[in-house]
């Protein structure tokens, strides 16, 4: 079953790093640490010396998160949970689009869409791979398929399974895969700036709202990410390339 094979990583947004905040400091990389009193023979600092503090011990206080358009951003406190993040990314979105009503809508479909039914071939012959089609085949066909799309579905609502840093999954910004529109892909994707799959986008999100890393094309939890948000728009023609 492909969802457990689907392995968890510890760990979709630029951010202001730790590593830029040190440099920034005076502690970027290659440059010395202040003598410890143990290494310098020091004592305690004289009085109305400030004491010297480590570069390490900074930590950025917020974090600038991007949205899947490449343009809405919003800068958070470290630590914020990431459902706020999410919403206040979207809230921005919205202000920016106020006549959009593809959340709405899309959460009318709230269940995962069932795969198509092959009833009517059975009894026919398919060639040498098949044989005679039977009902066995076809249940087999569609659960097999809708279990690697029940996967996806886990993986997508999941910033664990995501390897998210900030706690952000698909879902919060694409409730049931909305407004993700994979018939269209490929096509020139800005973010990107080049033509993208709909696997390229996935992990640009993944590397950005969600902050967590890329996955390999391989990975069973983008081949099941892709088969749920493909699952998610069952009926609509493909348009590879429209915006």
């Amino acid at each position: 079953m492909i969802h457990r094979a689907i392995v968890r990583r510890s760990a979709l947004v630029i951010g202001i790093g730790a590593a830029s905040v040190i440099a920034a400091c005076g502690g970027g990389q290659g440059a010395e640490r202040p003598p410890s009193s143990a290494q310098s023979g020091a004592g305690t600092p004289a009085s109305g010396e400030a004491p010297s503090v480590s570069p390490s011990a900074i930590t950025p206080s917020t974090v600038d998160v991007l949205l899947c358009d490449g343009k809405t951003k919003v800068n958070v406190p470290q630590g914020t949970p990431g459902t706020a993040i999410a919403g206040q990314l979207m809230a921005e979105w919205m202000r920016k689009n106020p006549n959009s009503g593809w959340e709405a809508e899309e959460r009318e479909r709230h269940t995962l869409q069932p795969a198509a039914d092959n009833s009517a071939l059975v009894g026919q012959v398919e060639g040498q791979t098949y044989g005679r089609i039977t009902p066995q085949d076809v249940a087999l066909w569609k659960t097999e398929t809708e279990r690697v799309a029940t996967a996806g579905s886990r993986v997508f609502h999941d910033a664990g399974e995501l390897g998210s840093t900030i706690g952000v999954s698909c879902d919060m910004c694409h409730p049931h895969a909305a407004n993700t529109h994979p018939e269209t892909y490929p096509k020139f994707q800005a973010q990107l700036g080049r033509v993208a799959l709909l696997r390229d986008m996935i992990n640009w999100c993944i590397e950005h709202p969600v902050r967590g890393k890329a996955l390999a094309s391989d990975d069973p939890r983008m081949r099941a990410m892709e088969a749920y948000i493909l699952a998610q728009r069952k009926g609509k023609t493909l348009e590879y390339g429209k915006h």
